[in-house]
């Protein structure tokens, strides 16, 4: 009886395995990029630098209140701290753009998510935006324990006001 050669099936695997893993990476890299904070222009909308290229990021997932609304300040403030000096990776989720153009995304700077750590801060509420819907969970919990801790607008029972309908009820000329 012959013996077969064993060394065939290794090699087939080690390439099998390296495929896979190229494949994984290209999907990592095909879903974020990394990117400079240049400003924040409220608590949920920032302009990066990504590659010489200037982008609005709106945050998915998150309101925070409008500008002249009760905390608006705070939010931003917030989100500049946060982005500030560091490298940015935005994750996009299953829409990359909004109907006004900007990059829907989920900004994270030091291993941390910034829409999370908004609502967290009790300085954004979550808005659940179908198809935009990957850390829905994650970010109504941190307005939970937000809420349970009284953090930010949650010291007072919350905004007067959710900010879609101050933007309704104030609306830009």
């Amino acid at each position: 009886m012959r013996r077969r050669n064993s060394l065939f099936p290794n090699a087939f695997l080690l390439v099998l395995v390296f495929a896979w893993t190229c494949l994984l990476s290209a999907q990592a890299g095909a879903n974020g990029l990394d990117a400079r904070f240049l400003r924040a222009l409220d608590g949920d909308s920032l302009r990066v630098d990504h590659a010489g290229e200037v982008l609005e990021v709106r945050l998915i997932g998150v309101d925070a209140p409008e500008y002249r609304q009760e905390y608006s300040r705070k939010a931003r403030d917030f989100s500049r701290r946060f982005c500030r000096g560091k490298t940015l990776r935005l994750e996009f989720d299953r829409e990359r753009r909004d109907r006004y153009g900007r990059t829907l995304a989920y900004v994270y700077a030091d291993g941390r998510m910034l829409n999370e750590e908004l609502v967290r801060a009790g300085l954004a509420v979550p808005l659940r935006i179908k198809p935009n819907t990957r850390y829905c969970d994650r970010i109504k919990q941190a307005e939970e324990e937000a809420r349970r801790e009284k953090r930010g607008f949650w010291i007072k029972g919350g905004l007067d006001m959710t900010p879609g309908r101050w933007r309704r009820t104030h609306p830009r000329k």
